[in-house]
């Protein structure tokens, strides 16, 4: 059992401070501060489409039967995913919609896309990709990857191009075309990967979420690849994505954003979220619980924890500006062994773990020294055996500060099975 408490609460008066004496003033936002709350979407309001026949407009359902009719006759019989798109079952059908919305249901362009759709992935081998070994072993799990899922279910997948302002990684990567050439070929595979997760059925979760990392991206040198993976993914991926997500966005791009804003349209810019630099965790935990988050955008997800089954749930907190959190985990008993993750995005607070007997005249233990957490910190991942019976309290102080932070932790405890 946990307990969590803010420094105000009269329950553990030992491990408290004063909010007073040590909470500085609010600053006066800045205009860039100001630019970037104006450009920076907090949740919005995204739909996705049905894949309900019976939720289509007249002119939608009509639509829908003139292309399989176009396609039986030019093709016959053709798959796409594992799914024969003239099944007439319902993945078909939410394929065939995923093209039509991508042409608004203008059967004719719709046909020529699919089409031209099916030839590339003939060409590419595209069926058989996800199998492939193409060498980028140093890539997975930093450049793309798929990692967990969004709090509805769908898919997330993360891209982060920093690594290549390393001019040796660039020209590794990107140095000719054959070698961009392989590049496009796994990041396609890595998509794949991510479209083997989705359902395709009506109701089900039939598309993914893209999150983007914009920290140290370089642009210019990353043009000419940027546009290839965009090029492929709107030709050939339609209405794949739920929605995009950029964070650590730099404040540039956030006003340049607020011009070109007004020409999309409401459904294009329902599909964005836009997180400045500082502000990761905070948007991330919106849409994605914090055990499906990678440890290094302040969630407690590490490379290699699917191979363990199912990630734990966690527990969610706020921590206020000028306020301290001490969580209580209770009925330790001697012997057991406590491990816990917990993490603080953006950190940049005290961090302190200690052992609480209940056996009077007993000491408490310092398992870990308060210490100051920098914003790039990772996820606390430590344990403890206890040689009584006590509590754990992990305490987060943040009275330094005005800013509130998002937090998680989560625990497991294991009785010992010596006899202790």
């Amino acid at each position: 059992m946990s307990q969590m408490e803010s420094s105000s609460s009269p329950f553990l008066p030992n491990l408290q401070s004063p909010l007073s004496e040590s909470s500085p003033k609010p600053l006066k936002k800045s205009l860039v501060a100001s630019f970037m709350e104006a450009t920076t979407l907090r949740s919005p309001s995204f739909k996705e489409d049905t894949y309900h026949l019976t939720q289509l407009k007249p002119s939608e359902k009509k639509s829908l039967q003139e292309l399989k009719e176009k396609l039986k006759v030019s093709h016959g019989v053709v798959s796409m995913w594992g799914v024969s798109l003239l099944s007439g079952d319902g993945k078909a059908d939410v394929i065939l919609l995923k093209f039509l919305r991508a042409r608004d249901f203008r059967v004719q362009d719709s046909l020529q896309m699919l089409v031209k759709c099916l030839e590339w992935r003939k060409e590419f081998k595209a069926d058989g990709i996800v199998e492939e070994d193409l060498g980028f072993k140093e890539l997975e799990g930093v450049v793309a990857y798929m990692n967990g899922y969004d709090k509805q279910g769908h898919p997330v997948c993360y891209n982060a191009y920093g690594v290549f302002r390393d001019k040796e990684m660039y020209e590794k990567t990107f140095g000719d075309d054959v070698k961009l050439e392989k590049f496009l070929r796994w990041r396609i595979q890595v998509l794949e990967r991510g479209i083997k997760l989705l359902h395709f059925k009506p109701g089900g979760i039939n598309s993914i979420i893209q999150v983007t990392d914009l920290k140290d991206m370089p642009k210019r040198e990353l043009r000419v690849a940027s546009n290839h993976i965009l090029s492929l993914f709107q030709d050939n991926y339609p209405e794949m994505v739920a929605r995009k997500i950029f964070i650590n966005v730099p404040w540039h791009f956030s006003v340049l954003y607020s011009v070109f804003s007004p020409f999309l349209t409401q459904r294009t810019k329902s599909k964005f979220v836009i997180s400045k630099e500082g502000n990761v965790a905070e948007t991330l935990y919106k849409f994605i619980r914090p055990e499906n988050i990678p440890v290094q955008y302040g969630g407690l997800s590490r490379l290699g924890d699917s191979e363990n089954g199912p990630s734990k749930p966690a527990s969610e907190f706020t921590v206020k500006g000028g306020e301290k959190v001490n969580i209580q985990i209770e009925g330790i008993e001697a012997g057991a062994t406590i491990t816990w993750d917990i993490v603080v995005g953006g950190w940049e607070l005290e961090y302190c773990a200690e052992f609480v007997p209940i056996a009077e005249g007993s000491y408490t233990i310092a398992v870990e020294k308060p210490r100051k957490m920098a914003a790039a910190e990772e996820a606390v991942h430590n344990s403890f055996t206890s040689k009584e019976a006590g509590k754990m309290v992990l305490s987060v102080d943040n009275t330094a500060s005005r800013k509130r932070k998002v937090a998680a932790y989560r625990y497991v405890v294991r009785k010992s099975t010596s006899g202790f």
